[in-house]
């Protein structure tokens, strides 16, 4: 009775959560993103590296700080002894090697140290850069997200408005494939709209495989599993709306926003504390210790004080230019960054009055393709209505309806490509 109880709990437990894995988890635009910032893999790497950089900022700075060690030793001789002679008339003293054994303490505190300072300085820097690391894998996540996101919205409309076709043609297939059996029109049209009818039918699997591709990114991004469902909430011509019509990219373009600037500027400031760190070489270093030594077994003659202290001075006198020379690579080092950040910056102007123009160009395309709709729309439907009447074939009417599904998938087409040319704008400038 007892195994039979068990069962039943194990299964229902079971049941319990296959249903909570078979729940929806609806996300809108924001919501995802938010998602993915919490969730995505590659970001919780990144934290683990800040985690790691401030832990080895906190090691560089426990190097200057007291030091303590211990040692416990033991030593037995296996009945060694020394004869030691004064004089000629003496007769000689043995002396035995008894074991021994000594615990001894040691403290030792630097003093001064040029680059032990400096390397504080660096590894903060390092940590600042493993900083804006973190933040430019969000922001890539960010945007994989928003694209992954935009994707599937513009597939789903593209598969509606080819299944909506696929009735209609269908529709039109029907009655021409009777009037063909009563031989009123050529059986010919009814051969070439049933060839239509399969390459819609083709149309549709496709969609629906790039519309499963869209899902399977979202699932990478959102770092979820692969079998959870999602349900987007938000719909593709609200967001046409919002971001297209609502919002109009800033003219101005600030590059200390991005990014990558902000990285490349980093390593410039890095390259430039290592010519301090380079000349730190030059300057002496002080160490202070002291050490206590508990004789626990000691030997017959023993000379060795309990207690030490004491200062080591190391200072570098002639090394023969191998330090000017670690120097004048450091100074090249970081007149070769400085390059690299003008670089970036010219690179970076370029490349975002590129994407402007881009975004201008793809805005005039998605004024005239939405006009192009509202006329294959307005034919289409003239063309119905003349197709009932009989005035028109159906081959007459199925190509309206083809002009009519291009003009959609176009439009359908540019929006996208003017969501994601509005996305690669806010990126450069950081602001996604």
């Amino acid at each position: 009775m007892r195994k039979i109880t068990l069962f039943a709990i194990a299964a229902l437990l079971l049941s319990s959560s296959d249903l909570k894995a078979q729940v929806p988890l609806s996300l809108s635009l924001d919501s995802a993103v938010n998602y993915a910032i919490n969730h995505n893999k590659t970001l919780i790497n990144s934290k683990y590296g800040i985690d790691k950089s401030t832990q080895k900022v906190r090691e560089t700075i426990a190097q200057g700080l007291p030091q303590i060690s211990a040692t416990l030793d033991y030593a037995n001789y296996l009945g060694a002894e020394v004869s030691l002679k004064l004089s000629a008339q003496m007769p000689a003293t043995v002396i035995e090697f008894n074991p021994t054994s000594n615990f001894k303490a040691s403290v030792s505190q630097l003093v001064f140290n040029g680059s032990y300072y400096v390397g504080i300085q660096l590894s903060k820097l390092a940590r600042t850069i493993t900083e804006q690391a973190y933040q430019k894998d969000e922001l890539n996540v960010k945007e994989q997200t928003i694209q992954a996101y935009y994707m599937i919205l513009a597939s789903e409309r593209i598969l509606k408005i080819v299944k909506e076709n696929k009735q209609n043609a269908q529709v039109i297939f029907d009655k021409t494939n009777n009037l063909s059996k009563a031989g009123v029109v050529e059986s010919t049209d009814a051969k070439k709209l049933s060839i239509m009818l399969a390459s819609i039918d083709n149309a549709i699997k496709s969609t629906e495989r790039q519309v499963e591709m869209g899902y399977n990114l979202l699932h990478l991004q959102l770092g979820i599993d692969p079998n959870q469902t999602i349900s987007l909430s938000s719909s593709f011509d609200e967001l046409a709306q919002r971001i297209i019509i609502q919002t109009k990219p800033s003219d101005t373009f600030n590059i200390q926003n991005n990014l990558d600037y902000k990285m490349i500027s980093m390593q410039s400031d890095i390259a430039k504390k290592q010519i301090s760190l380079r000349k730190t070489s030059y300057l002496p270093s002080l160490v202070a210790f002291y050490s206590h030594t508990e004789k626990i077994k000691t030997a017959a003659f023993d000379m060795n004080p309990k207690d030490v202290i004491g200062l080591t001075l190391n200072v570098p006198i002639f090394s023969s230019g191998q330090r000017l020379y670690q120097v004048n690579q450091a100074k090249i080092d970081y007149k070769i960054s400085e390059n690299t950040k003008e670089l970036m910056s010219q690179q970076l102007a370029i490349q975002e009055e590129q994407l402007r123009f881009t975004y201008n160009n793809l805005f005039e395309q998605y004024l005239t393709q939405k006009e192009n709709v509202s006329i294959a729309k307005e034919v289409l439907d003239k063309m119905k209505l003349k197709f009932d009447q009989g005035v028109i074939s159906s081959l007459e009417l199925t190509s309206a309806n083809n002009d009519y599904l291009n003009a959609e998938s176009s439009y359908t087409s540019i929006i996208l490509q003017l969501l994601n040319a509005e996305l690669s704008l806010r990126k450069i400038n950081s602001k996604l």
